[in-house]
């Protein structure tokens, strides 16, 4: 199975760098890699959630028994692992190739940086829609430019780390 990913890690970024050279003076192919990855795994997630509150959960609430939960929420629920997941593999067989780290290591850390964004998400709408006054979709903009350059950092830095043997 991890010949399978390599491999199309491997296509995927080969893939990703016929588009690269204008974005060559701008950024390092690392990071347009991580763009490039980012948005497709977001694009997923939209199509993902469209699909399961349009076509599973028909917009209905979803009864587990012992609790009721709003269609919205479910979704958001049943989405997130799979789309956790697929950012996951995008980012270690494409963007971050090179780390020697143990696969289920990685996991744990990407799912830290993954809660720590949220949270950073959570307290920054706080603060620029509760309390600046700012409208959400601007201070929604705002929040993802900023987390996007910490999670790029904290996954180059401590998700997907090399050790000091392996050349970048």
């Amino acid at each position: 199975m991890k010949k399978t990913f390599r491999t199309a890690g491997s296509f995927i970024s080969d893939a990703i760098g016929f588009f690269y050279p204008p974005f060559r003076k701008y950024m390092t192919f690392q990071f347009f890699q991580y763009g490039v990855t980012g948005v497709a795994n977001l694009v997923f997630d939209w199509v993902m959630y469209f699909l399961i509150y349009t076509f599973v959960l028909r917009h209905k609430m979803l009864d587990l028994g012992f609790v009721t939960i709003r269609s919205h929420i479910a979704t958001l629920g049943i989405k997130f692992p799979i789309t956790l997941l697929s950012g996951f593999l995008l980012q270690k067989y494409v963007t971050f190739s090179y780390s020697d780290l143990r696969g289920h290591i990685q996991l744990f850390r990407y799912l830290v940086v993954v809660v720590v964004n949220l949270i950073i998400f959570y307290f920054g709408l706080k603060l620029l829609v509760d309390v600046l006054g700012l409208y959400p979709t601007p201070s929604n903009m705002i929040i993802s430019v900023l987390t996007v350059f910490i999670s790029y950092s904290s996954q180059k830095k401590y998700t997907f780390k090399a050790s000091k043997t392996t050349s970048v």
